[in-house]
């Protein structure tokens, strides 16, 4: 339970920083959209305004999905213990550990390393449901589920 928790807050974290990061983004197109306003005339200035926009539309749609994210992790119950893979599953298996949770790559907990994966993700949808023994092919690979937690 404690890697599970441990995990879990090491992808809050990374999340706060995209969340943090994005944020700025937005607050420096904001500004560029208003010296864009102050220093530019004609089509060069409709231009400019419309490409930071477009910036600013892609950054807002990145925030959702962090806050999307966060969200999921929020409501993770990691208290009630299940044979079948959910959200907030620890899952080793024998090609590698999967904490099923956001996307957010490799994280480090205790000695070991998981790599942190949606249900959304290929690998999460084959893995969702699966009980200990199961097996599922991905890749051209069988890979054994080995435990759950």
């Amino acid at each position: 339970m404690q890697i599970k928790e441990e995990l879990k807050q090491i992808c809050l974290n990374r999340i706060q920083a995209k969340i943090d990061e994005t944020d700025s983004r937005i607050s420096s197109l904001q500004k560029d959209l208003g010296s864009e306003t102050k220093s530019s005339a004609g089509d060069k200035h409709e231009t400019g305004r419309a490409m930071i926009q477009l910036e600013m539309e892609k950054e807002s749609q990145k925030l959702k999905s962090f806050a999307s994210m966060r969200s999921a992790l929020d409501r993770m119950d990691l208290e009630n213990q299940s044979e079948l893979v959910r959200l907030g599953s620890l899952v080793k298996t024998s090609i590698s550990n999967y904490f099923i949770s956001a996307s957010l790559g490799v994280l480090k907990a205790g000695h070991e390393s998981y790599f942190a994966i949606s249900l959304q993700s290929p690998i999460g949808q084959l893995l969702l449901g699966k009980k200990e023994g199961d097996s599922i092919h991905f890749n051209g690979r069988e890979i054994q589920i080995n435990s759950i937690s």
